[in-house]
């Protein structure tokens, strides 16, 4: 889809992109998805994931899950060309659409305010938040050594997302607005999404389905889950 792409192409793509960027609250969430992709090194192989759960019980509901050929290379700030393509393929294997899709990287928290969780946003028009494992954009106010605790993230002024403490002692998360959705509400959201891991479920759920696709152990497409899963 992007492999044609220069990085010049795609980050005058994310400026275009940006300019679509809407932020509302969400009325109701019953239903809460997480997305991630895994790939053996060297590989042009994603394998793919979004897993559908309860909210806020966060109760395992069904996943879908595809691979899709990519050679656009990883670069710090373009990981939507990478990644978005693969989701954006799972995504069309649910039918049953989630309130809201929780992405393993950034929203708006990124320099042209189009991290991957912005960039599935708009191209699925679909409500999405990005929670990050590291710090891509802005500078990192870090939040007091309690469960749940956050602070700020601010670029040139702006709060572009937070840092939230999932565990004690351990590093935050960051947590930021993609689309549809208003940075308020997504913080929300996540802390209501913090099980007893550093990683909040829906993506956690996501990054061991997604694992366990890549080595073969579950077979692609949609799956309704009707017990709990042994590898959770």
């Amino acid at each position: 889809m992007y492999d044609h792409y220069s990085f010049e192409d795609a980050t005058a793509y994310q400026n275009e992109l940006a300019k679509q960027l809407k932020f509302q609250p969400i009325d109701k969430i019953e239903t809460i998805a997480g997305a991630d992709i895994s790939f053996n090194k060297n590989s042009t192989t994603m394998y793919a994931g979004i897993v559908i759960l309860s909210y806020p019980e966060m109760i395992l509901k069904s996943f879908a899950i595809d691979t899709f050929e990519t050679n656009f290379p990883y670069k710090a700030g373009f990981l939507g060309f990478k990644e978005v393509p693969a989701l954006i393929k799972v995504w069309t294997l649910i039918n049953d659409k989630p309130d809201v899709v929780v992405l393993d990287g950034n929203g708006i928290l990124h320099p042209r305010r189009m991290g991957v969780a912005s960039h599935f946003g708009i191209l699925a028009n679909q409500a999405s938040i990005g929670c990050a494992k590291s710090l891509l954009h802005g500078e990192n106010h870090v939040p007091e050594n309690k469960k749940l605790s956050t602070a700020k993230i601010i670029s040139h002024g702006e709060t572009l997302g937070f840092a939230l403490r999932t565990k004690i002692n351990c590093e935050s998360v960051y947590v930021s607005a993609g689309h549809l959705i208003t940075a308020e509400q997504g913080l929300e959201i996540m802390k209501n999404s913090v099980g007893n891991y550093r990683i909040p479920e829906p993506t956690r759920m996501a990054h061991n389905i997604v694992n366990d696709f890549r080595i073969g152990k579950l077979k692609p497409g949609f799956h309704k889950v009707s017990a709990p899963l042994t590898l959770f």
